[in-house]
């Protein structure tokens, strides 16, 4: 039988396939030969006990570098395959170890271009670098070798191999360490180099940030039945919470599990855990989400059988990788692949199973994967990626089967809870919910939380799609409990009943107005427990759900937690304006501005384009066409509009005059405030684009003495021109202006830097981290 050519994708120079629809492949021999552009991995063995990597020394046979030493294993990504597939598979053939993905940590893309052989080899190569880090070094005699590709294994110090490649050693495969594969060795170093007290004093800075603050409501007007509900309910959210974890990172929940085991071994330990509390993951959401832990800080797992069996050795110990930059497509989307591969997959599906694609309630998984995992189990690799019949390597799992465990379990209490409470409307909604995690099927119970009418208020499933930086497409499992404050609910009427005469008003051409807007119901609710995507800085409300069937038949309802509003404006607006605002204006911030631009704000979002009609004529949605730029831009829509309405609102002789001068100076004030959450925040990202916008107009002012101030006369006009930006950019689903928008008013200015650097110094908390006591009080009952 002829052995099979290997094919390998050719790409561009900037490492993209050839042709958006199918890409050309050829064979290897010809790849090297004619010097394309194709794709490989590098996997590296670190052995952190003795700070040595693990080298390999390439067969003789080889038709580049024969006899010398390389890399721990690499290999070509085969023609339709895929990276960490690749990095798995060629551990396994050429070394005999066994690995699961959460063993390998992609480092960074290294571009090789060399040509040996008397230029008989041309290599430009986009090498994938991975590291798996082991705890002490595997015995040599565990491996089994390939011997078609690797003639012998050996440990070095990562310092000795940097000196030996550094004078060119000839014994070694040439990587020039003073370019870009230096890396490597810079971040092993960095990484084992750890300064304790440092690093103790940088994650103290990092947690000064948040206020601790305990939240409380009264449970006085609750029945007893709902009162027993609550527990249940409570309970039901901590599962939103495990859900959640595995949702940002597969690798998250171990990396949990193992910090808050470890966090009374020392104050060091105790920081990372209170941390991670906070964030929920490695990475911190204050700092554009750079990670504040490494790999060497993760668990360690132990696979007796990775390798073949040693007499006396307990089998390999790793640590649980993540990277150090946080994956755009969190958990939902296999890490290896890019938006190409996705929408080349996602055009060749038809009906339901393009929609599931893209929806909210689907995990993308790959056939490769599933193929590996199961002939590694079976100790069997296949080298066949693609399976017949499948023409694409992706597929998706509704939500349903992915955290059936899960939420099975949450179901279950949901029905419990359904069965004790006395209100209709929230029996409906806990039943209906409980159904839709089994069914995958959220439209029944999002209408039942739409029309909630009870004194116990409950928010629980897969709403937000902020975590899925790649598309915005998929939706992370959150809960919010609380008590109603039916005072406030009855003070915000208002603005759901003059929701229409805002969109007929909008400032942007008729045209692009709708026709009915549906007023979304306010809640004002005090919190009693959140849980699931409730990391970092937390929400003051929430306009849902993102279901556009449902945005367009019923519009959208809004709950607004007021006791995290009032904790927010103490501790954060009052000091913020206290050191930013010009003396004069400094009595005009307060809270009730603060509160109503909120709910106008949240209300806003259910006002201005949704369902368009693009230039062609087509229908689409504006999420769809402007995907990732989609929830900045959305934020700032709700949050500048909702300037513009209350103005609006004040005209009409429905809200005070007294009103203008503080919203004005509120806002600015609550601009330092929402830029502190980093510019890779949609929330940030808006208020950057709106703070800029206004002070390039000249309606916020700079005084020398580092104080800022509105200009009346001039902020009018500047909120209603860039709503008209906005909403038209909305309007006509515009990705490049949307882009260019962004690009230019989305950057820390100076103006900017001097109230940040100003706020550092005087160290104003940057959010707050809420404490539940009344539900910590409930779950130690029930225990």
């Amino acid at each position: 039988m002829a052995e099979q050519v290997e094919h390998l994708d050719v790409l561009t120079k900037t490492g993209q396939k050839t042709s958006q629809k199918t890409g050309i492949s050829k064979p290897r021999g010809d790849v090297h030969r004619d010097g394309d552009y194709h794709r490989a991995v590098h996997v590296w063995i670190y052995a952190e006990s003795t700070q040595e990597l693990l080298l390999q020394r390439r067969a003789d046979c080889k038709d580049s570098w024969p006899g010398l030493w390389d890399i721990s294993s690499a290999g070509h990504i085969s023609a339709g395959d895929s990276s960490l597939v690749t990095a798995r598979r060629e551990l396994h053939e050429e070394l005999g170890v066994i690995l699961p993905k959460d063993a390998f940590e992609l480092l960074f893309v290294f571009l090789q271009e060399c040509v040996i052989n008397d230029g008989k080899y041309i290599n430009n190569e986009f090498n994938d670098v991975y590291l798996v880090t082991t705890l002490a070094p595997i015995p040599l005699d565990a491996f089994t070798l390939q011997e078609s590709e690797v003639s012998a294994v050996k440990y070095i110090s990562f310092e000795e191999y940097k000196i030996l490649l550094a004078k060119e050693d000839p014994e070694y495969v040439p990587y020039d360490v003073n370019g870009q594969y230096g890396q490597l060795f810079d971040i092993i170093a960095k990484r084992y180099e750890e300064n304790m007290e440092a690093r103790s004093l940088a994650l103290q800075k990092q947690l000064r940030r948040y206020a601790r603050i305990p939240l409380t409501a009264e449970l006085m007007e609750l029945t007893d039945a709902d009162k027993e509900a609550l527990a249940l309910l409570v309970k039901a959210a901590m599962i939103m919470d495990e859900i959640f974890y595995l949702q940002v990172w597969y690798s998250n929940p171990t990396l949990r599990d193992w910090l808050k085991e470890h966090a009374e071994i020392s104050n060091l330990d105790k920081l990372k855990w209170m941390y991670y509390l906070i964030n929920k993951s490695p990475w911190s959401c204050l700092d554009e989400s750079e990670a504040f832990l490494t790999t060497a800080d993760s668990a360690v797992k132990l696979l007796p059988e990775a390798t073949k069996r040693i007499t006396g050795w307990k089998g390999l110990e790793y640590r649980a990788a993540f990277p150090m930059r946080k994956p755009p497509g969190a958990n939902f989307y296999p890490p290896d692949m890019d938006k190409m591969e996705f929408e080349l997959w996602k055009d060749s599906l038809i009906g339901d199973k393009q929609q599931d694609a893209t929806g909210f309630f689907t995990v993308i998984k790959r056939l490769s994967e599933f193929s590996l995992d199961t002939s590694l189990s079976n100790n069997t690799a296949s080298s066949t990626n693609n399976l017949v019949g499948f023409a694409h390597d992706l597929f998706s799992i509704p939500y349903s089967q992915e955290y059936k465990p899960f939420l099975a379990k949450a179901a279950e209490l949901l029905h419990k809870a359904g069965d004790l409470t006395s209100s209709p409307s929230l029996k409906r909604l806990l039943h209906g919910k409980a159904d839709a995690f089994l069914s995958n099927d959220y439209y029944d119970s999002d209408i039942a939380w739409m029309e909630l009418d009870s004194k116990l208020d409950v928010t629980i499933g897969p709403y937000e799609t902020y975590e899925d930086a790649l598309f915005g497409y998929k939706a992370t499992f959150e809960a919010f409990i609380g008590v109603r404050d039916d005072e406030a609910t009855a003070q915000v009427k208002l603005f759901g009943d003059h929701l229409q005469v805002l969109e007929q008003n909008l400032p942007m051409d008729n045209v692009y107005k709708s026709e009915e807007v549906i007023a979304a119901p306010i809640r004002v609710i005090q919190l009693v427990y959140n849980a699931g995507d409730v990391k970092g800085p937390q929400t003051v409300a929430f306009n849902l759900p993102n279901d556009e069937r449902i945005v367009k038949d019923r519009g959208t309802s809004m709950v607004m937690l007021k006791n995290v509003s009032e904790a927010k404006f103490k501790l954060i607006l009052q000091p913020i304006a206290d050191a930013c605002i010009t003396k004069e204006l400094r009595d005009y911030v307060d809270f009730d501005s603060f509160f109503t631009h909120t709910i106008c704000h949240e209300c806003c979002h259910g006002i201005g384009p949704h369902t368009i009609t693009l230039p062609n004529g087509q229908k689409s949605t504006v999420r769809l066409e402007l995907q990732e730029l989609h929830s900045a831009l959305e934020e700032a829509k709700a949050d500048i509009v909702g300037l513009w309405a209350l103005k609006f609102l004040i005209g009409q002789g429905l809200l005070p005059k007294g009103l203008v001068k503080s919203m004005y100076v509120s806002f600015l004030a609550g601009c330092f405030r929402s830029v502190r959450f980093g510019l890779d925040e949609a929330h940030g990202k808006g208020q950057a684009l709106q703070f800029n916008w206004l002070f390039e107009k000249g309606a916020f002012i700079l005084h020398p003495d580092e104080t800022f101030s509105v200009d009346f006369a001039k902020v009018e006009s500047a909120v209603e021109s860039l709503s008209r930006e906005i909403l038209t950019i909305q309007a006509k689903g515009d990705k490049d202006s949307a882009g260019m928008l962004l690009q230019k008013y989305c950057k820390m200015t100076q103006p900017l830097k001097v109230a940040l650097e100003k706020l550092e110094k005087i160290q104003v908390p940057v959010d707050i981290a809420p404490e539940f006591p009344i539900a910590d009080k409930i779950l130690h009952k029930s225990h």
